[in-house]
């Protein structure tokens, strides 16, 4: 019992959360305005115990495992959740089904830890089931608005659509290997054709969740139908967890396959950033914008995993677990900001932030934080993400690649400065009002921030992650 308590710590603790939000739902309930920072609380307890007692072990005849590195991932997604607790305070706190909602994104978050640390398919599927399903329903919160509906149910059909093509995907490995465990999988592959078709279809259900071109035509618009809350979950949380089993998958399970994979993973990193730039171009709603963003910052990703060697994996791990790191607080700042002008006046054009910073330069100086480490703009912490993703990229000498990831590079500094060029150099006849902010909110951003900040400047984050 005291090795499951210790090697299931965060999915225990996290279920006890779960519990005691339910438990609270069913009885007389609690105000918003008492249960938004009791679940705050909650979640940063939750986020520092996950720095104590980790181990590593196995669980459920080898069904489940965790590891440092793995304790570490999760804690990094227990973060994220924390801060958008904090920054979408103003619409969690008016939201009539806060509880429900709570429990939809742990729930989620539950079924993240467990995809993580399976080590058996059908485990995996189920976990995946269960970090999608909740997200579905949280997508269509915005109950009154049309464009919510329908971002929910293009995101159900999506979801199942990719699902399927997994379930069939795991069913030839299964067909072609005799097991469904991981670690006997790898011992078993051989590289026959209907083993290479299995893993085919096994890429591509990662390569709907992660919104990998051309798989990502659900992207935009469900972000846009959304609340900003949700559409920060998805474009953080979700993304992050699939970034680290997809890595782990490749690197460890389907390594004896990789002179077929990485070709794969070089084309559509390139098409990746390429499309995901150019459409972020020609967008106008920030939600849209950051949905083609964090598109093309997969395909950086992507780069970092293209560049592994069959035997060497530590490279590109530490490099996109670093680079998720930063993500977080980047790609987070920037939605709280958007969070906070949403709810507040209802503006989601970027032409609506003209003038923001006369009005409003603690915001604008967050935005402006947020998108020069979206950018990969020195010294932010973005700037040496982007760095070791690259490197990663460049350990097969594939120079020309580095070249393309470049010149994307400048593209995504064209549209991020237009949006800082709009904040603080464009004037506006009708600029958003001084906004005061709640301290949850304000702290939420301070924190990202630091972060933004922090991550690059302090080498023994990266040297940390490196070790595990």
């Amino acid at each position: 019992m005291n090795e499951l308590f210790t090697l299931m710590k965060s999915e225990l603790v996290l279920t006890g959360i779960i519990f005691l939000l339910l438990f609270i739902k069913i009885g007389k309930g609690v105000k918003n305005e008492t249960l938004l920072p009791l679940a705050q609380v909650l979640l940063l307890a939750n986020f520092v115990f996950g720095f104590f007692l980790n181990t590593e072990g196995r669980l459920f005849g080898d069904m489940f495992y965790t590891t440092q590195l793995i304790a570490f991932q999760k804690n990094i997604l227990n973060l994220g959740v924390y801060l958008i607790t904090l920054l979408c305070a103003d619409w969690l706190r008016k939201t009539p089904h806060l509880a429900e909602f709570l429990l939809l994104m742990l729930s989620a978050l539950l079924g993240m830890f467990f995809m993580i640390s399976s080590a058996n398919l059908l485990i995996f599927y189920l976990a995946l089931e269960l970090a999608t399903i909740p997200v579905a329903a949280m997508a269509n919160f915005d109950l009154d608005k049309k464009k919510s509906a329908e971002g929910a149910m293009k995101m159900i059909l999506s979801s199942a659509f990719s699902s399927g093509i997994l379930l069939f995907g795991i069913s030839l490995i299964y067909g072609s290997t005799g097991t469904v465990s991981l670690p006997l999988i790898t011992e078993r592959l051989d590289g026959s054709t209907l083993q290479i078709l299995a893993f085919i279809f096994f890429f591509t259900a990662f390569a709907f969740k992660l919104s990998i071109v051309p798989f990502h035509l659900w992207t935009a618009d469900v972000y846009e139908g959304s609340p900003i809350a949700v559409t920060s979950f998805l474009s953080v949380i979700s993304k992050g967890a699939v970034a680290f089993i997809f890595m782990t998958m490749l690197f460890r399970v389907f390594a004896p396959m990789h002179h077929i994979w990485q070709p794969m993973v070089i084309i559509l990193s390139v098409a990746t950033m390429v499309i995901g730039n150019l459409f972020a171009l020609r967008q106008q709603n920030i939600k849209r914008f950051l949905a083609f963003s964090s598109i093309a910052q997969v395909g950086f990703i992507l780069l970092a995993i293209s560049g592994s060697s069959q035997d060497k994996f530590h490279l590109p791990s530490t490099a996109v677990i670093y680079f998720v790191l930063i993500y977080i607080f980047s790609n987070l700042a920037a939605f709280g900001v958007a969070s906070v002008i949403s709810e507040r006046t209802g503006k989601e054009n970027i032409d609506d932030y003209k003038g923001l910073y006369k009005t409003n330069p603690f915001l604008s100086w967050i935005l402006a934080l947020a998108l020069f480490s979206l950018a990969g703009i020195p010294p932010t912490a973005g700037f040496f993400g982007k760095l070791f993703l690259i490197t990663a990229g460049a350990s097969d000498a594939a120079y020309w690649l580095i070249l393309v990831a470049a010149l994307n590079m400048i593209i995504s500094l064209y549209y991020y400065l237009r949006v800082i060029r709009a904040v603080f150099m464009d004037k506006n006849d009708n600029p958003i009002e001084p906004l005061k902010l709640m301290a949850p909110v304000k702290l939420g951003m301070l924190l990202c921030g630091a972060g933004i900040v922090l991550a690059g400047l302090l080498s023994w984050i990266y040297d940390y992650i490196h070790s595990l």
